[in-house]
């Protein structure tokens, strides 16, 4: 057997077992069509695919560049457990290790996969795509000369990246559009969003925009809090808010619990963990409501799910986008590595957060049948119906 056979084997022995043990919902039978209950399957399909390998290499119409053939077979693998996992080559792998951890010139956009392309979850306000006017749930074809379908996300993030004042060809996938745009971008050094914070209703409620939930940006909003004292009116507003830490985004949560699990995490080999409010750090009790779109992703679903299942205040907008996972980075003999995802969050009622997202209590704004309006509302209709519901509450 060859070392790119072996090499296919020992990867798809990762994703196999991961498959079978971590029950990514692959419908009633398992991996490849193998039965969950069923370790010789597995054993099975990976001979299978071996077999089909060394097919390949002898009997296609010309030699194929069987690193070529292995490493996408090897990409599919992976991303159909989910978007999030991800293999990368030895040279992707040394780029998103090295990869500085702030500073980065980048574009300005908050991707995912759906549908097996990348899909624009949100824009950085001032960013360069912003200035393009790129929007959620636009849907990037190609980067370059690359379909970013046969791209895992962990790379098409990369290629979004470079030194500042660099350029990136985008071909850019519109609602109503027959034909995609192809836009230049210029990669800058973008700021995080800043915080948004006013009083509104004669200063009765605080409306707080976080942008981003970062420790000093969740500390910014607990001093925000303490200031307006516990029996002033919230205003929260998580739309387009994709970026941040899961811790981060569990205490921003408990700033209006006082009790209750706020979510758990947990996968095959990940042990349970439940992340239960802490009455001492409860900050207020005023009521509370909360903005969410398609935009909010990832730590803010957290938050949003956290506070919709203790019923703390109404949540109005959008179905959220539907990020919530953990991801282990395992690294292969010949320096490729896997980004799998091992854990799922769930919120307050059992559900996990990737699988369904987050819908509002309250519904407003755009739906799913209605994503390809381009034309954008002259009013917030969202933040009016959030003002109308708290000044009907008493303090």
């Amino acid at each position: 057997m060859s070392r790119f056979i072996q090499r296919l084997a020992f990867v798809l022995a990762v994703g196999v077992f991961a498959a079978l043990g971590l029950g990514f919902g692959l419908g009633q039978f398992g991996f490849f069509g193998v039965h969950a209950g069923s370790d010789d399957g597995a054993y099975r399909q990976m001979h299978v695919y071996a077999e089909v390998l060394k097919r390949i290499q002898s009997d296609y119409v010309t030699e194929p560049n069987i690193n070529t053939v292995t490493t996408g077979a090897l990409r599919g693998l992976l991303e159909s457990l989910d978007a999030d996992s991800s293999y990368l080559t030895a040279t992707e792998y040394k780029i998103y290790k090295e990869r500085p951890a702030t500073g980065v010139a980048q574009v300005g956009l908050v991707v995912s996969k759906r549908y097996g392309y990348a899909t624009v979850v949100s824009v950085i306000p001032g960013s360069p795509a912003d200035k393009e006017h790129i929007a959620d749930g636009d849907v990037i074809e190609s980067i370059g000369t690359q379909s970013t379908r046969e791209l895992s996300l962990a790379v098409i993030r990369l290629m979004l990246e470079g030194k500042s004042g660099s350029t990136v060809i985008i071909s850019l996938v519109r609602p109503r559009k027959a034909d995609p745009d192809k836009i230049t971008l210029t990669r800058a050094v973008v700021p995080e969003p800043s915080l948004d914070q006013k009083d509104l209703e004669n200063a009765s409620i605080l409306y707080v925009k976080p942008g981003v939930l970062t420790a000093e940006r969740v500390d910014a909003i607990a001093n925000k809090i303490k200031s307006a004292g516990k029996t002033r009116k919230i205003l929260l507003d998580l739309r387009d808010c994709a970026e941040g830490d899961d811790t981060q985004a569990l205490r921003l949560a408990n700033f209006f619990l006082d009790k209750g699990t706020m979510a758990t995490l947990e996968g095959q080999k990940f042990s349970a963990q439940t992340f239960a409010a802490d009455p001492t750090k409860e900050l207020t009790s005023a009521p509370l409501a909360v903005l969410i779109n398609r935009g909010t992703y990832g730590p803010a679903e957290l938050t949003a799910d956290a506070l919709l299942g203790a019923k703390r205040g109404d949540v109005i907008g959008e179905r959220t986008f539907g990020e919530g996972s953990v991801q282990k980075t395992i690294e292969l003999p010949d320096g490729a590595a896997l980004l799998l995802t091992v854990a799922k969050y769930e919120g307050p009622d059992g559900k996990k957060i990737q699988d369904n997202a987050i819908m509002p209590s309250v519904p407003v704004g755009q739906t799913d049948d209605d994503l390809d309006e381009t034309t954008p509302p002259k009013t917030d209709e969202p933040l009016n119906k959030a003002l109308e519901l708290l000044k009907a509450k008493n303090s």
